[in-house]
Parts: C-alpha cells; structure tokens; sequence
C-alpha cells in the first residue's frame, strides 16, 4: 500500500521515477509508527510502492519498525506508459496505487459443539499408563471413540469430561477440562478419536491428613476400555498452531501440559500426518523444554526422541528432571533453570515475528520463567513486561496454565 509521507514526494515525477514494490511482513505498532502514516499490520503482508532514489532509506526505516522485507519487485511497467496516467489519478485522489494482499479466510475454529446439558455420550478405546518404572504418580493416555458424532477440534483446543455419579450434593458433577493430546485426525488418523493426557490428582487434606483423589482426574485414570464417557466442547482458541510452515514454536511443559505439544508434533513431524495435510509441511524449528521430575515421567518418550533423530535441523528436545538434574547453583533443575540457562537464545528467537511461544502445565513455573527471562531482556535493555505484552497482542505468547 502506498503512502506520500512514507515513500517520499510524487513518484510519478521524472526524477526518482522508477519504482519498486516491497513484500513486508511483521510490522509492529511502537512509538515511532504512531507518529508515521505508516500501514501497519499485526498479521500478513503490506506492500509499500518506492522510488529508486529512497530504497536505502526505507529499508533502514523497516528494520526499525521491525519489520522483514519479503520481496522487492519492479512495478514500473504498472505506473508507466499507457497506465502512467491512471497510477497518478489514483495518487490524487489518495487511493493506494498497490494493494495489500486479501486476508485469509479465517480458520474454522469448532467451538462448544457439544454442551454439558446435552454432551457427546463416547466410548473409551483404550487407556494406556505412561509413567515407567521409578515414576511417580499415575499418567494415562486415553483414547476416546467419536464415531457417529460430528465432534471435531483442532490442535492446541480442550474437551470437557463430566465424570459418572453425582456430588456431596447429588447433583451430577461439574465437567472439567483437559488439553487434548491428539492431532485433529486423532491417533488412528480417521478423524474418529480424541485423546487426553490425564494425571489421577492425589493430595492429603490439610486438616484430616487423608488421602484424596481427584473425581474426574480418577475417574477417568482408571476407566476401562468400552465404557461411556460424556464429552464436551472443544473449546479454545488461545493454544492453537500457526498454519506457517516456517514458523518457530517454543513449547514450554511440565507434566500433563506436553498434551497440546504432542498434538503440534505430531501434526509437524509423524509421517501419516505429512502425508495426509500436504498443504501443511513444517520446514520451521520446534523447540520443546520438558520439565518432569524423574526420567521416568518423560511421557511419550521414545516417540520424541524417534522425532528428534528424524528431524534433527527441525525439531530440538530439551528436558528438565527435578530430581535427577541439579542446575548451575546446585540445586534441582526445574523448567524455569532451563530456560535461565537458554535465556539468550531464547531471546534472540523471540525477537523474530515468526516466532511462537507456548506455555503449558503447572502454574507455578510462569514466575520463575518470567525472572529468566526478565533478566535477559534487562541486558537488552527491554522492559519483560512490556515486550510480552506485546507479544500478547500479537499472538505470539500463548499460556494455558493450571
């Protein structure tokens, strides 16, 4: 799109009259722009029209604002000869003379397709442990039919599960929600099955010492293959997977919260899905930082790591074992250490608009990640606060924590 103020006088004078389109991507809303009669976009490409005799300068003055210069293409064969006179109408009557790329047609999100007053009655296939011998705790993944029903979902979204029986109260119990773990054509790749990465919540009451268990976590770890499940949803929209291939997605998980990125793996790398999404082929860099507290509790093992010698340039495997690892100071190796210790690079990667962020698991870890990475934006001179604002606002930080 063209503007007088951004390229520069009447570029259908003599002087400076050969022209050039530029292809930019990932402009950003900052102090400068405001000032500027500047297109800026959170998203796509705007194409700006210059003179030969400023390229230079409106290179430096889009590096500035953050943006990458995708293409540069001659346009003088449109605002010369026969089409010169038409090109300067429409300068004087302040239209653009290029326009921007039509906006994709926005993805197709399924949202609350079945509701808890009336859900999707599913069967379980199967209910599988993933916590080895030495782990801690109970992790199942289990596998839910969808047939006969039009539930579908997308990568990064959540389905709701009301567990059987009633409350205290003897009204049904509340649905809660769980991160789906599978692709949106399910494990089986037929589009018939969901599959959640569930955790039995066991704690002692702080008053009675007792041990308890929590209902639909419990429920749902020691549910036996064939039995009905009442599913909701899906629901969601703030975890889901860019659709450019060459993306950078950073993926940061403690426990149950590898649910979504396995989903994005998957969909990246598993052979069925390449071959089933042609229009979908990543080419970009995935990095996932796994925090567990023992080896053991590395869930989906060796198919990350089947991934990861498959797709070394692509995909990059970082885990954090609590009680296996100690950090710089001596002390356990958390998830938050880890980043600590890769906050510069991280940092680096961040600044690229092409970059996605992903947060999933434990509460608890956003604070000390946040202070890692709050000290490496002060060595550059960046407010942590702002800058992931910003991100925020353009959808590059994503963060489902519980």
């Amino acid at each position: 799109m063209y503007y007088p103020s951004v390229s520069g006088g009447n570029v259908t004078s003599v002087s400076g009259s050969r022209l050039f389109k530029y292809e930019v991507k990932g402009l950003r809303q900052n102090a400068e722009t405001d000032n500027m009669d500047a297109p800026i976009r959170k998203s796509g490409s705007v194409f700006i029209t210059v003179p030969y005799s400023r390229m230079n300068q409106e290179m430096q003055r889009i590096t500035r604002m953050g943006g990458e210069i995708v293409s540069i293409t001659p346009v003088n064969d449109v605002t010369h000869g026969q089409n010169a006179p038409a090109a300067a109408a429409q300068q004087d009557n302040g239209k653009s003379m290029t326009q921007a790329t039509p906006k994709a047609k926005k993805k197709d999100i399924p949202v609350n397709l079945y509701k808890p007053k009336n859900p999707l009655v599913a069967k379980v296939i199967s209910n599988e442990p993933l916590v080895r011998e030495g782990g801690s705790g109970i992790v199942q993944h289990i596998k839910i039919d969808l047939s006969g029903s039009d539930y579908r979902y997308l990568e990064g979204q959540s389905a709701g599960i009301i567990p059987a029986g009633t409350d205290e109260n003897g009204k049904p119990h509340k649905l809660r929600l769980y991160s789906i773990a599978s692709t949106q054509h399910g494990d089986d790749m037929n589009d018939q099955t969901v599959s959640l990465c569930v955790r039995e919540l066991e704690y002692k009451d702080p008053e009675t010492g007792e041990t308890v268990y929590g209902t639909c976590s419990s429920y749902l770890c020691h549910i036996e293959p064939g039995a009905d499940v009442k599913v909701t949803g899906p629901v969601g929209k703030e975890m889901l997977l860019p659709d450019d291939e060459e993306a950078k997605v950073i993926m940061l998980a403690t426990g149950t919260g590898i649910a979504p990125f396995r989903a994005y793996l998957w969909r990246m790398f598993k052979d069925a899905e390449r071959e089933t999404n042609p229009d979908y082929q990543f080419r970009g860099k995935a990095w996932l930082i796994f925090g567990v507290p023992y080896s053991a509790n590395i869930l989906y093992k060796e198919e990350l790591e089947e991934l990861q010698a498959k797709y070394p340039e692509n995909f990059e495997l970082t885990y954090a074992v609590s009680r296996e690892q100690q950090n710089a100071e001596g002390g356990k190796m958390y998830i938050q250490n880890r980043v600590a210790e890769n906050a510069a690079r991280i940092w680096e990667m961040i600044q690229d608009s092409k970059t996605h962020t992903y947060m999933c698991g434990l509460k608890g870890m956003e604070d000390g990640i946040d202070a890692a990475m709050a000290a490496e934006a002060e060595k550059n001179g960046v407010n942590w606060n702002d800058f992931r604002k910003q991100m925020k606002k353009e959808h590059r930080w994503h963060v489902e924590t519980y």
